[in-house]
């Protein structure tokens, strides 16, 4: 019955075979080992070329590990945006209280983000944050802010921070427009760097995605901010508390990532 119709519910399948619900629940979770889970949002539906295309990357990425070793990860510089607003409201699990059988009953009401926000772009490295930028909002990225950006303020703080990567640094960044233009190209050539393969479709191999945006984001949530200069001050002083190992932790993510992307085929990897 279950196979042949995955969203059958446990009501219909005990009226249907006339018994009770707990030996209903006894079949299909202990003996047949079924479980019931919702389906998971992806960026994209995968072709065959994508999952072949992201196979082939991520070999040639863990086969450039195997050759130069860690020095490889070192030299990665990644780079990532996100939206940070003024408010956005607590999680479900965020708001879960101990109670006992006499405590009242909370009511939370739903609430959406706030209007105001500001766009966050962070660069950063094994080390730590090298540079963050904000926009307010409204503001786009194109080629040539980008390349302004790479140019006026990541130069410098690379040259501050971690000299040894202008000329040998390794940039990690999603194949965007403002990425991948020729007057983009042309700036990362003039600085020196080289850009690391990254397969299109695929924020699952990116690690400012599933390392560094969620832990930030649920430490903001609840909290409410007036101005962007809030929101920024706030944001910094939680890089700043992060230790190094926060950092250097997510690019080891890199070699997971990749191989989980090898072994599922060129399929998502889970987060």
């Amino acid at each position: 019955m279950i196979l042949e119709n995955r969203r059958v519910t446990t009501d219909e399948v005990p009226n249907h075979f006339e018994i009770s619900h707990g030996s209903a629940y006894d079949i299909i979770h202990n003996r047949l080992g079924f479980h019931k889970v919702c389906a998971r949002w992806v960026p994209k539906q995968l072709t065959e070329e994508h999952r072949n295309n992201r196979v082939t990357i991520c070999q040639r990425l863990l086969d450039r590990y195997a050759n130069e070793g860690e020095a490889f990860l070192t030299r990665i510089v990644t780079r990532d945006e996100t939206w940070v607003h003024h408010f956005a409201p607590e999680s479900k699990r965020q708001s879960m209280e101990w109670k006992h059988l006499g405590s009242p009953v909370k009511k939370k009401f739903k609430s959406q983000p706030s209007a105001g926000k500001v766009l966050l772009t962070i660069f950063w490295d094994s080390q730590g944050v090298i540079l963050e930028h904000y926009l307010e909002w409204g503001a786009t990225v194109n080629s040539v802010r980008y390349s302004e950006m790479l140019s006026t303020e990541l130069k410098p703080a690379i040259r501050t921070k971690c000299r040894g990567l202008l000329l040998s640094g390794v940039l990690l960044h999603d194949n965007a427009c403002p990425h991948t233009a020729i007057h983009t190209l042309q700036t990362l050539v003039k600085l020196g760097f080289t850009v690391l393969e990254h397969p299109a479709y695929s924020p699952d191999l990116a690690p400012l995605d599933y390392h560094l945006f969620g832990p930030l984001k649920d430490a903001l949530r609840g909290r409410r901010f007036t101005s962007d200069e809030g929101v920024k001050k706030v944001v910094h002083e939680w890089l700043a508390a992060q230790p190094k190992t926060f950092f250097s932790e997510g690019i080891q993510k890199l070699l997971e990532s990749w191989n989980k992307c090898i072994a599922k085929h060129g399929d998502y990897v889970e987060k």
